[in-house]
């Protein structure tokens, strides 16, 4: 159950959502004050982040940067899952995958953020009382939550990199095309 309180909701970010910059930087930028949501990963899904970013091109030390800044930012978002605790996750298509479910579990989250729904199934994650949604259905959620701050997150995110909002929402279109659509319509 989502509470009606978006400043109420945990999510756990998922790697694939925290790799790509445009998109952890949109989500990570919610996460700060004041925050639209309290944003938690595992210790694993950093460690998979490393190894895609390297994976992508980037240099050992980029990638550690990166999750310094991240760690240093939510310095409580990290949540260590002991692996022996990995049996005792529901059954998962990919069992992998067991830490972000046990990281959700352990700090009582709603949301698992990702783009790989079906590694998450309902079955599998509703009797923990945790849902998958997808990252454009998160961040379409939370604008319809707080438009505002929304915009002001998109403004800024364009203003660092020196953008417009348009811009950044013409990244997004085509990965989160619920949400950019929607941030890019004038309100009624």
């Amino acid at each position: 159950m989502i509470p009606k309180s978006s400043s109420a909701i945990s999510a756990v970010l998922d790697a694939c959502v925290v790799a790509p910059m445009p998109l952890c930087d949109t989500l990570l930028r919610c996460a700060e004050e004041p925050a639209l949501f309290r944003v938690l990963w595992s210790s694993e899904t950093l460690e998979e982040v490393r190894r895609t970013r390297v994976r992508f091109g980037y240099s050992r030390r980029q990638a550690d940067r990166r999750l310094r800044v991240m760690t240093s930012a939510f310095p409580g978002a990290s949540v260590r899952v002991s692996p022996r605790l990995s049996r005792q996750a529901p059954e998962l298509p990919d069992p992998k995958d067991a830490h972000v479910v046990l990281a959700a579990q352990r700090e009582s989250a709603q949301i698992i953020v990702t783009f790989n729904l079906r590694h998450f199934p309902r079955s599998a994650l509703g009797p923990l009382g945790v849902e998958a949604w997808s990252s454009d259905e998160f961040l379409f959620f939370l604008l319809k939550k707080n438009r505002t701050r929304i915009l002001e997150v998109l403004d800024a995110q364009a203003s660092a990199i020196g953008q417009t909002r348009s811009a950044v929402l013409d990244r997004f279109r085509s990965g989160l095309p619920r949400f950019a659509r929607a941030a890019a319509e004038e309100p009624m």
